[in-house]
């Protein structure tokens, strides 16, 4: 029976509103966009409890369904018992389900057995990062297999994904729908001057301090000599975490570890008053945080592969090692009218290819045509964001 409202459930994110990472931005973001056009949207959010009294429970946030999911265990282990009473509710619930991630699509099946659509962003190629243990790759190996199959429809959020994705399953299963930005057109200097820096005169890197996302690389090459400058690295650095010891020992004096900033203002001028962005990533598609900088117009230097290169574009800078990385950052330094000129191409190209709006309209095509909604768009149902 056609519904009167079109329906979508949202799995796969800690939930919303977001204060973790990308994936619950884009949920935030497509959840009040179809709410906004008349759906019914409904997101699981996980609720970390010393006991369970309540598995799930209900509250309404600005038009969306939030389903808290109380769970008492911690880690690993709390994010698979999320994951699996996600599914069993999400099993009785009408509509599409939109699984982000395929982290815990070994419940996936279960989705399928129920009569339920399942459209599933197949995010980066986590089980290549070198950070995870064997038995860890391979759960998560096994995983994106199981998701892949399981799902009637996959997104991936770069062409290089897709091609990846398209081991798995048909090309004709597969939508490239990238990640969106919100434009920097301005922002104050008083957030950084808080932190004893200059407009213009800083470098920086935000992402997890972790080996695949080459901070040692970056940190070594610019603190091989004085700057005059400042590299801001944020992210948090552990005392117990040798990788992260190895990161704090090469830095100079010219190297800052404000830590993790969540404070939107304080992230925004950050970016915005930037000479450039470092962005170290190996694995993974269209990733958040390189977009953010392209939206904030900063120039861009990027290890080079063809995540990074599918999202900045030809007009940024790439580096392979801690040698060509060095160079990199002596021409940022010394050539400010290069890295505005790198700008504007990082802003021109965030307008054309990371808009949210084209991007969620393409997901709302996706939704419809896999759920069978009436009205669909023209020409847009089963189409991609192409690059």
């Amino acid at each position: 029976m056609q519904m009167a409202k079109p329906s979508l459930v949202i799995l796969g994110t800690r939930g919303i509103p977001a204060s973790h990472g990308g994936f619950e931005t884009f949920a935030e973001k497509l959840a009040l966009f179809l709410v906004r056009r008349g759906w019914h949207v409904a997101v699981y959010c996980q609720n970390e409890v010393t006991v369970v009294t309540e598995r799930i429970r209900t509250s309404v946030w600005n038009g969306v369904e939030l389903l808290h999911v109380d769970v008492a265990s911690r880690g690993p282990k709390a994010t698979l018992e999320f994951d699996w009473h996600c599914v069993r509710d999400a099993a009785r619930r009408d509509g599409v389900c939109l699984v982000l991630g395929y982290n815990g699509a070994v419940f996936l099946p279960y989705l399928r057995l129920a009569g339920r659509k399942v459209l599933t962003n197949m995010d980066g190629i986590e089980w290549k990062r070198p950070k995870w243990s064997l038995p860890v790759r391979a759960w998560f190996w096994i995983n994106e297999w199981i998701a892949a199959w399981s799902s009637q429809r996959l997104v991936a959020d770069h062409p290089a994904i897709a091609d990846h994705v398209a081991t798995r399953r048909s090309r004709s299963a597969i939508a490239t729908i990238p990640y969106g930005g919100d434009p920097i057109p301005e922002a104050p200097e008083g957030p950084i001057r808080a932190l004893g820096l200059e407009p213009d005169r800083y470098l920086t890197s935000i992402a997890r301090i972790e080996p695949d996302n080459n901070i040692l690389t970056m940190v070594k090459a610019f603190s091989r000599q004085r700057r005059t400058f400042k590299l801001v690295v944020l992210g948090t650095l552990l005392p117990d975490n040798p990788y992260h010891a190895a990161v704090r020992a090469a830095a100079s004096d010219e190297v800052m570890f404000p830590g993790a900033i969540f404070d939107a203002e304080t992230l925004r001028s950050l970016r915005f008053h930037a000479r450039a962005y470092l962005h170290g990533h190996t694995v993974g598609g269209t990733n958040p945080s390189l977009v953010e900088a392209l939206w904030a117009g900063n120039a861009v230097i990027a290890h080079d592969n063809p995540f990074n290169r599918g999202t900045a574009g030809p007009q940024q800078t790439y580096f392979a090692d801690e040698r060509t990385c060095e160079d990199r950052i002596a021409t940022a330094i010394a050539d400010p009218i290069a890295m505005r000129a790198a700008g504007g191409a990082a802003l021109a190209r965030a307008a054309e290819h990371f808009d949210w709006t084209t991007i969620l309209t393409a997901y709302e095509a996706e939704i419809i045509a896999l759920g069978g909604y009436a009205g669909a768009p023209a020409g847009m149902a089963g189409s991609a964001v192409a690059r």
